[in-house]
């Protein structure tokens, strides 16, 4: 079972250097012509991705590996009204496991927040930014990339595309004699697959490590051997169990997503999510996808996006799937999305921060009075949408610690607090 963290509480120490302490401009990573060999952060040795050096790096990851363009379109984009207030940051909560209350201001910097917007009724309340990222620059969004997937994949069964049903070998033989080969695509995309696979980020002989090897995600080993894409790792992953009963999280799952979505679109996956969601967004910017050594795109850990547009596709679901002028995403897709999946078998994964919640298409739904789902990805990224009070948390983060069992004590109590604040008062 998952514990929540006693730091949470604010009764432990963090042994980890404070938000404003490891601001990655005021300690000066990649500053200079060239940096000084002390604050130069490269991909080939890892050093971007360790703490405080990737305080900078989530800010500027298409500097450090291949990506692919997932173009804007050409209309304008879709207007986000300001009407910014200066009464949230005062807003107060109490976080999970501890006594002693915190602002929302506060819980920013608890949570090492590189920016966040908040939308109420589709207009900007509140806006902020910190150390690397600004307005105009996109941020490693992590596992929020699963849920533009999960939605796309969720309308392609709506559109008799796929079949929720079939075996993931119907559409992908190649993955007949994987572990994947007897699971249905709902299976995948909730995640209740039976597989011979770990996913913990501080565990470096976890089987996400050889994951992320594979994949290019972190950089391989002198005399590597291992599988050298995401396609040709896919088929290695054995079956553990029974598909179906339980919910476990394992981004494997995602990467099989993309692969069904390009099988019936017969085009890669990211060119779907340009089609369907980011040219027909009114998005500010293009997005991108890091790549694999061949091409593919890491369609469960690497979109690169603005903030804002982040927020706008939030917006558009908590819309039921119209937005810019459009239908987007079909309204029967965004309220199947919001009843949610199986919570015994969510249960059964043992998230001490998320009783009584589900998981379904590949997002987080709290199953709460006000009907608030999210994605989530490691690190603090997030999408937060709260039906009632009609708001939308977009944030990028970049904690010291990957699972967010380390940021829900602070993090959701502040969306929930801000939530009612705005029902209460508004503006």
């Amino acid at each position: 079972m998952t514990t929540i963290p006693p730091a949470a509480s604010a009764k432990e120490p963090s042994p980890f250097a404070d938000a404003r302490a490891s601001d990655p401009v005021s300690m000066g990573w990649m500053a200079g012509s060239p940096p000084p060999p002390d604050k130069i952060i490269r991909y080939d040795d890892g050093s971007f991705l360790r703490f405080p050096m990737w305080r900078w790096s989530f800010s500027h990851w298409r500097e450090l590996v291949p990506t692919v363009n997932v173009p804007r379109g050409t209309g304008a984009p879709a207007a986000l009204p300001r009407a910014e207030r200066d009464d949230l940051d005062a807003v107060a909560l109490t976080p999970l496991g501890g006594t002693r209350e915190m602002t929302w201001a506060e819980s920013l910097d608890a949570n090492y927040t590189d920016g966040i917007v908040v939308l109420h009724r589709g207009r900007i309340v509140y806006e902020r930014y910190f150390g690397a990222l600004t307005p105009d620059r996109p941020h490693i969004a992590f596992s929020v990339t699963k849920s533009f997937f999960g939605i796309i994949a969720a309308t392609l069964v709506a559109e008799r595309a796929l079949d929720a049903a079939a075996p993931v070998r119907h559409y992908v033989p190649e993955l007949a004699g994987s572990g994947f080969g007897d699971a249905t695509v709902a299976q995948v995309l909730a995640m209740t697959t039976g597989l011979k696979h770990t996913e913990v980020y501080s565990d470096p002989t976890s089987d996400f490590a050889d994951y992320a090897r594979a994949t290019g995600l972190a950089p391989r080993r002198p005399g590597y051997s291992g599988a050298r894409s995401t396609y040709e790792y896919l088929p290695t992953i054995a079956k553990a169990g029974e598909h179906g009963p339980a919910f476990t999280y394992r981004s494997i799952n995602t990467d099989v997503v993309g692969w069904l979505i390009a099988r019936v679109t017969h085009a890669p996956p990211h060119e779907a999510l340009r089609a369907r969601i980011w040219s027909v967004l009114g998005a500010e910017d293009d997005a991108h996808l890091q790549v694999d050594s061949v091409g593919t795109p890491l369609v469960a850990v690497a979109l690169n996006a603005r903030l804002r547009d982040l927020a706008r596709f939030g917006e558009m679901l908590r819309q039921d799937g119209a937005y810019n002028g459009r239908q987007i995403v079909p309204a029967g897709v965004v309220a199947e999305l919001r009843r949610g999946g199986s919570r015994e078998a969510f249960a059964r994964a043992g998230y001490a921060t998320l009783p009584g919640w589900s998981y379904h298409h590949q997002w987080w739904l709290s199953h709460n009075e006000h009907g608030a789902f999210t994605a989530r990805g490691i690190h603090g990224q997030a999408i937060y949408v709260d039906p009632k009070a009609e708001m939308v948390i977009a944030r990028f983060a970049s904690h010291p610690l990957a699972s967010n069992v380390n940021l829900d004590p602070t993090s959701l109590p502040a969306y929930h607090a801000l939530a009612r604040h705005l029902l209460a008062h508004p503006g």
